[in-house]
Order: C-alpha cells, then structure tokens, then sequence
C-alpha cells in the first residue's frame, strides 16, 4: 500500500529517511556524501515522486521504494 509522505509525522519521515541512508550498502556515486546530503537527495526524490512510501500490512513496516521497484512488485 501506497503511503504519501505527508501524511507522515515529519518525525516518522524524518527516521524513514534516515534508515534508508544509513543501510549497509547504499551508495551515491564516486565520492562520499555527508547524512545531510543523502537525506536532500531523498528527499527531492520522494517531491519528484521518483521514491515512493509503501507499507507492509503483514510486518507493520513502511520502506521507500524507486517507482520502478513498486511497478515491479505489483505487476
């Protein structure tokens, strides 16, 4: 299920966008990028759409997935 970020505590956003930054393995091209920097990126990700908030019914999680991954999983 498709979540709009608005309707997100921006606490609840904030730590969502965190977590995603943060996990092993999420890297942004060929020099390093601050948490702040990261998290701009995803956040102009999710006003542009190109990220997506979903939501798990059965583990009661929200994760951020490209648009793509989400036309993947419901096709």
């Amino acid at each position: 299920m498709q979540i709009p970020a608005e309707r997100l505590s921006p606490a609840a956003l904030d730590g969502l966008i965190e977590e995603l930054v943060t996990r092993e393995g999420t890297e942004y091209g060929a020099r390093d990028y601050t948490l702040d920097e990261k998290e701009r990126v995803v956040r102009r990700q999710l006003e542009k759409s190109e990220l997506v908030i979903v939501f798990d019914p059965e583990s009661e999680s929200c994760s951020l997935v490209t648009r793509d991954q989400l036309r993947t999983a419901t096709s």
